[in-house]
This record gives C-alpha cells, sequence and structure tokens, in this order.
C-alpha cells in the first residue's frame, strides 16, 4: 500500500465525537467502524488534502503537550491504518 503524500479523509465517513473527546469513525461503504482517541480525531480533521504529514505532526504538538520523539511516525502508522481500511486517501490529478 502506498502512502498519500498529502492524505485526505475519505468524505463519506462519519465522525461522531462523543462527550470525552473520543470518537467513532463509520465508512458506509464497507460498515466498518474504529474507535479513535482524541488525538486521532485531531488527525482526522488535519486530512484535507492540503496538509502532508510533518504540518500535520506540526499542528499536534501545538494542541497536545508531551507528544513522544515519534509522534510523526505514530501519524504515518495511524494514518496507514486507516487507510488499510478504506478511510483515508489522497487527491488525484
Amino acid at each position: 500500500m502506498s502512502f498519500p503524500e498529502k492524505p485526505i479523509a475519505n468524505p463519506i465517513a462519519v465522525l461522531r465525537e462523543e462527550f470525552d473527546n473520543w470518537a467513532v469513525l463509520f465508512n458506509p461503504d464497507t460498515a466498518d467502524v474504529i474507535g479513535i482517541s482524541p488525538v486521532g480525531v485531531r488527525i482526522w480533521k488535519l486530512m484535507d488534502g492540503q496538509r502532508t504529514v510533518s504540518d500535520i505532526a506540526a499542528s499536534l504538538a501545538e494542541h497536545f503537550s508531551g507528544l513522544p520523539a515519534t509522534a510523526e511516525e505514530d501519524v504515518v502508522s495511524f494514518i496507514l491504518e486507516l487507510s488499510g481500511r478504506g478511510f483515508v486517501g489522497a487527491e488525484t490529478s
């Protein structure tokens, strides 16, 4: 699976935010559901096809304290997992 340079959230996926800042993602095409943390929610909202993983990681550092040194690699892993489940893609020209 190739990694999108500027990932974009699947526009048909549904994000349902819960009271505790966690959320549930639902993909109506596949009926797949995944729970995501507040950091995952922030990543989801930043995947607009305009930002790179480095941009996303930098934004996370501005909003969350105490991120690990591996934050950018963790973002890549999270996006790859979502991509493999049909939640993420990339703009095509």
